[in-house]
């Protein structure tokens, strides 16, 4: 069996730097250590923490009970105030916001600021956008699908700042800002999407379109693997989304010629490795 590891797959470069970083506070902090929600999307890495000590704030309201500790603002950042809030109970922090999303919140703070109606293109739920959208000073609309866009509109005179979550899919991104391009608002459009992201998804697609099956690994919490997965869904009907070794189904897979296998920004190479040599060895 040919087996294709795409060369972009696991941690992207915020996340390597956030997990290094917690490690090494878990190492040499005095007092207990929290992220403030799990450091990345991968229940691997935040179970591991969890053995060094490494506690998990769920909710804003555990993080306002907080009196003591050191606390790690994750890569997808925070809106200000929560930065405001820990400073208010001189609670020690340390901020491994991945730099890319720290570029946004500068972008949307200071178009905001400007009187501009932020439009942020990413999922309303997802803690970056969370964070993105706590960084304007005025009204902030977060558009997820090409319905949403379709029934957008602005207030009249109103101009619009479009910006990104970093791992959106970038053709879905194309296609909403087309839409509204043609409502004829006047517009400020920033590709804010990574390039580490749009460099994985492309990959991604040109490997499903050449296997006859596809393992893309990672958290069942992470957006950037759902849409991975999507992507290749969308080029091999055979594609599988698993979090870990033990939740492949090999069953269908000896009567496959080639196998790609790509995975999202918080999957450890470890995991990537043991998926890859299982599937090398065992077919």
């Amino acid at each position: 069996m040919d087996v294709k590891v795409a060369k972009t797959a696991g941690f992207c470069f915020g996340v390597k730097r956030a997990v290094e970083e917690v490690y090494k506070v878990a190492e040499t902090t005095k007092g207990t250590v929290y992220t403030y929600g799990p450091i990345i999307h991968n229940e691997e890495v935040v179970s591991d923490l969890e053995k060094k000590g490494v506690k998990v704030l769920e909710t804003e309201e555990d993080l306002k009970n907080l009196t003591e500790g050191t606390v790690i603002i994750r890569s997808h950042g925070v809106p200000k105030y929560i930065y405001e809030l820990l400073e208010e109970r001189n609670i020690s922090y340390v901020d491994v916001t991945c730099p890319f999303v720290l570029k946004i919140h500068r972008i949307v703070e200071k178009e905001s600021a400007q009187g501009k109606h932020i439009v942020i293109v990413g999922d309303p739920n997802h803690p970056e956008v969370v964070g993105i959208k706590g960084w304007c000073q005025r009204k902030a609309t977060i558009i997820k699908t090409k319905e949403d866009a379709k029934s957008f509109l602005a207030e009249s005179g109103e101009k619009l700042c479009i910006v990104s979550q970093t791992t959106f899919n970038y053709n879905n991104f194309q296609e909403i800002v087309e839409i509204l391009s043609e409502k004829g608002y006047d517009k400020l459009v920033l590709n804010t999407i990574c390039n580490a992201t749009q460099d994985r998804q492309s990959e991604a697609a040109q490997i499903a379109k050449q296997v006859d099956a596809m393992i893309v690994v990672g958290g069942k919490h992470s957006s950037n693997t759902q849409k991975l997965y999507e992507i290749c869904k969308s080029e091999c009907k055979d594609t599988y989304y698993i979090q870990t070794l033990a939740d492949l189904d090999s069953e269908g897979f000896p009567s496959v010629q080639c196998v790609g296998i790509t995975a999202g920004a918080s999957t450890p190479n470890k995991i990537i490795e043991e998926v890859s040599k299982h599937v090398r060895i065992k077919f």
